[in-house]
Formats: C-alpha cells, structure tokens, sequence
C-alpha cells in the first residue's frame, strides 16, 4: 500500500510543482477555474471542493472578480443567491494553462528511451480504470463531506 501512495504522491508532485504555469495564480486559484468550468458555482460550494473557509473563498472570488476571470451571475434556482462563474478571459486562461501544461508533459516523456514509453503506455493503460474510481469516490466523499 505504501508503494501506491508514495508513487501517486510523487506523481502528484510532477505534475503540481514541476509542469503547472500558474503565472502567478495559486493551485487553489486554478482549481477553482478548473472547477467553474464544468459549471457556475456558488461561493460556498466552492470553498468545500477546495478545502478552504468560505472567506477565503470568498477573498480569492474578489481578486478573480478583479482580474476579469469570473463574475457573478443570480442563481436561476434562488434569486436572492449568486453563482460564481467563468467569464470568458477566465475560459481562455484556463485553456492555455492546459494546452502548455500538456505541451510540457509531451516533451518530458518524449525525452524517455522508447522501452520505457512503451511500459509506460502500458501502465496507463492498466491504471486509467483505476483512477478513474479512484476519483469518482473522492467526488462522493467531498459531496458527502459538502452535505454534512
């Protein structure tokens, strides 16, 4: 078990601290992109899908707000609450941070010895399903964790 968590956190790491281009957006800036992506969201949702206070959240959705990455819409469902959402400079980052968060990871593995890219698309093969349950339970959990 050990070995799982070791070689995922290292993972993890590679991908957090040694390919992200944040340019000067924190990890919980971008998450929180990535996360109104999928769709608008309301301040206090936000806050517990990334693990921080709601002033916090709130503090980060005003320096967004600033820089022109998200605004606030009336929430069709309440009209007395808002959703936070993606404007569309708040679309275009988002998509250039991935297309050269991927451009960096291509390059990274095209410098491996054809044997181990070989094993790695063999890995990624078997891992893929996995993960992917991997990250539905921990949706579950933090929508659980959300209704507490």
């Amino acid at each position: 078990m050990d070995e799982i968590v070791d070689t995922l956190d290292e993972i993890a790491g590679l991908v957090f601290r040694h390919l992200a281009d944040r340019q000067g957006l924190s990890m919980t800036a971008m998450a929180c992109l990535a996360r109104l992506h999928e769709e608008p969201r309301r301040l206090t949702t936000l806050a517990v899908a990334e693990g921080v206070s709601q002033p916090s959240m709130s503090q980060l959705v005003q320096r967004l707000e600033r820089q022109g990455l998200v605004t606030r819409i009336s929430d069709p469902e309440d009209g007395r609450a808002s959703l936070v959402a993606l404007t569309e400079s708040g679309r275009a980052l988002l998509q250039e941070r991935r297309r050269i968060h991927r451009e960096r990871l291509a390059g990274l593995i095209a410098t491996l010895p054809a044997e181990d890219a070989a094993a790695l698309r063999l890995a990624i093969s078997v891992i893929q399903p996995v993960v992917g349950r991997l990250t539905e339970t921990a949706r579950e959990n933090r929508t659980e964790a959300a209704k507490a």
